[in-house]
């Protein structure tokens, strides 16, 4: 099976088996979990249906204009193209911040509640050999997995530190 993790509208998170297979122990589910929760948190899914229909809304008023000052074959080449404008400048980009955000997100989590925030690292490190070709990163949903490493990366150190002071706290995860 793949390895993915859903959040949705309600505050519900999925995690499929694919994922509970990729992910090596509870520091790396504790990652998953906590960027998940980072959607949830963050309100991504609203914001992406807001998008989508400020999208359609734009591409159909577009859409009305051409229809009314152009010939058919004409209206139908602008609206492909600017759908493919709102897809490639406005909706992809967001979605890649919005993953950028739960990455950020979960992983302060992760470390807050006692997980090794370096596990987030180590994850996206199994997705990247997990996941084969992808696109590049202007036409993904998702930040390239390199960029998404290396941000993870950077703020291990520090993390560390605040997954210390949890630990030192009494919050010392055991998911057996």
């Amino acid at each position: 099976p793949t390895a993915n993790a859903f959040a949705l509208p309600g505050g519900k998170v999925g995690v499929n088996t694919g994922m509970l297979a990729l992910a090596a122990d509870q520091n790396q589910l504790a990652a998953v979990l906590g960027h998940e929760i980072g959607h949830v948190v963050f309100r991504h899914s609203g914001e992406r249906v807001s998008q989508d229909l400020a999208a359609r809304t734009g591409l159909s008023v577009a859409g009305a204009i051409t229809q009314s000052r152009a010939s058919p074959e004409t209206a139908r080449a602008v609206s492909a193209l600017l759908g493919a404008g709102a897809q490639v400048g406005v909706l992809l980009p967001f979605s890649r911040k919005h993953e950028s955000e739960a990455d950020v997100y979960g992983q302060e989590l992760m470390a807050r509640a006692g997980f090794d925030p370096a596990a987030a690292v180590a994850l996206w490190q199994a997705m990247q050999r997990n996941a084969g070709a992808r696109p590049i990163e202007w036409l993904s949903t998702h930040p390239d997995p390199e960029n998404r490493i290396r941000r993870l990366s950077e703020r291990v150190a520090e993390l560390t530190v605040v997954q210390r002071q949890a630990r030192a706290a009494g919050r010392v995860p055991d998911c057996r």
